[in-house]
């Protein structure tokens, strides 16, 4: 495992490389909203090949730098991340999104497809087909950024609050504090920004163009996880060569509250 700081644009992301096996496979992980790249310190090691995790723009706790909310549209971060291909010097992934980091994937595999041998969406959506339902999403998140602002303890206690990480409340309480403490130790600037520009409301309606994508695609869900097991169902229908598994005693963090279950999908879905 080698860490490394790729500078783009001025912004210096943090990177970790693990190099695991002989096999040629690639993988690029990315996290979810208020994550890091260490979200899949339970992951990457058990993957064949490379595996590269980066704190996506904005996020980690090693106190990144605060960037604007126009650099977090979807535009400039799959551009950053083409940077970080090549800086690395790797011409295709197999890529793995989780939430927000399935959405930037998503985005990225439909912009660049030269560069995704294979993709996996976790707890994904491809965002929202009603303007009407945008602008009020847009509306929603900068309140919650007007919140973060204010009070961000109250703001990630709220959050893990969520009906969509219910679930959660049965892992060990380590486990639990520990995701708790990684959203406490954001930036929270960078967090609002985040959230403006870059929330299912502000990225672009991908469903017209899912059709377009021809690489193999894995849509991982919680089995609890009613809203984006729903949302899968849709996007099975629309994305080629896609199909769902589901990840049984989870919710919404499949990788986080079960990495075993995980790992195994991710080693079939690029053994098949």
């Amino acid at each position: 495992m080698s860490e490394r700081v790729i500078t783009i644009a001025g912004y210096p992301y943090q990177t970790t490389h693990y190099q695991n096996t002989a096999s040629s496979d690639r993988w690029l992980l990315l996290h979810g909203f208020m994550g890091s790249r260490h979200d899949f310190d339970a992951i990457a090691p058990a993957l064949p090949g490379e595996v590269l995790v980066i704190d996506l723009l904005g996020f980690g706790t090693e106190a990144p730098l605060v960037a604007p909310t126009t650099r977090f549209a979807m535009r400039h971060q799959m551009a950053d991340i083409r940077q970080i291909l090549f800086a690395y010097q790797w011409e295709k992934v197999h890529l793995v999104g989780y939430s927000m980091g399935g959405r930037l994937a998503l985005g990225f595999a439909l912009a660049h497809p030269e560069h995704v041998e294979t993709l996996v969406l976790e707890s994904t959506t491809a965002g929202l087909a009603d303007a009407q339902a945008r602008a009020a999403r847009r509306a929603a998140d900068a309140k919650k950024a007007e919140q973060i602002r204010q009070d961000f303890d109250a703001f990630v206690t709220d959050w893990g609050q969520l009906p969509l990480f219910a679930s959660q409340k049965h892992l060990p309480a380590a486990l639990r504090q520990r995701m708790s403490q990684q959203r406490l130790q954001q930036q929270p600037e960078n967090v609002a920004n985040a959230l403006i520009g870059m929330g299912t409301g502000a990225q672009p309606n991908f469903w017209p163009n899912l059709a377009q994508l021809r690489m193999k695609t894995t849509l991982i869900v919680g089995e609890q996880d009613l809203k984006f097991n729903q949302i899968a169902d849709q996007l099975l229908q629309s994305i080629p060569h896609a199909q769902k598994v589901v990840i049984s005693g989870a919710g919404h963090n499949t990788h986080f509250e079960q990495p075993e279950q995980f790992n195994l999908r991710l080693i079939q879905h690029v053994s098949r």
